[in-house]
């Protein structure tokens, strides 16, 4: 069953790449005490997380600050090192975290999990977004197969 509003963030273990090395984020410690974005891509460099999800949201970070949000976190199915990587080919910096859900437990967790092994991709996150309050979900939307609008930066700054 997927996650819902309402329903507290799951208890697991995410990764970070900080200082050149992985680093565990407590999922109970990222989001405690905060107002946060999560928002979730199929995979990092892929084309319309690359072009558009990503950049939406590192480009709209100080909006969203002045809308009282404290943190814009960006999931994936993809290692630590790989997150790093995009992120700082995006540009990412300290505008939005970049979070690695390697073996999709965080995701499966959610219950927001997709079968890409027709793509050659295994397991994946669908495409989402959600505003989390002190590890609650306030708000949520998660995107139709092979769309992009309702999880983009954009449409998020309307709805906070």
């Amino acid at each position: 069953m997927a996650i819902k509003i309402g329903d507290r963030i799951p208890s697991t273990t995410l990764t970070e790449m900080r200082d050149g090395a992985p680093r565990a984020v407590k999922t109970d410690e990222l989001f405690a005490g905060k107002r946060a974005v999560l928002f979730a891509v199929p995979g990092a460099f892929t084309p319309t997380c690359s072009a558009k999800h990503l950049p939406g949201f590192i480009q709209y970070a100080g909006e969203f600050a002045a809308k009282g949000i404290d943190l814009i976190a960006c999931v994936s199915v993809n290692d630590a090192f790989v997150m790093g990587a995009w992120g700082h080919a995006q540009g990412a910096g300290d505008k939005v975290i970049m979070l690695a859900d390697g073996n999709a437990e965080f995701t499966k967790a959610l219950g927001l999990e997709m079968d890409a092994t027709k793509f050659g991709m295994g397991t994946r996150s669908q495409r989402y977004a959600m505003l989390i309050e002190d590890g609650a979900v306030k708000q949520l939307w998660v995107e139709e197969p092979g769309a992009y609008s309702v999880s983009s930066a954009e449409h998020m700054l309307k709805e906070v």
